[in-house]
């Protein structure tokens, strides 16, 4: 003897959200990974911009003498 029935708006409902439950597992997972790909994009052109764009140095300066000794004044 069942203690409950379940309806077949009942069992329609619960059909519902678990197929709603698993699309958004889904789209989850897809949009984790287009995450970790847009991440791995952005970090191979920061080292690419990096390489390609070094400060360089105007003018090579300059050595600059000084006297070991204190300067008298």
């Amino acid at each position: 003897m069942p203690i409950a029935k379940i309806t077949g708006q009942g069992l329609t409902a619960m059909a519902l959200s678990v197929a709603l439950l698993w699309t958004a597992l889904v789209l989850e997972h897809f949009s984790q990974r287009r995450a970790a790909e847009e991440r791995r994009e952005v970090m191979r052109e920061i080292v690419l911009r990096q390489r390609h764009e070094r400060p360089e140095p105007v003018s090579v300066p300059f050595p600059v003498h000084r006297s070991l000794r204190p300067a008298q004044g």
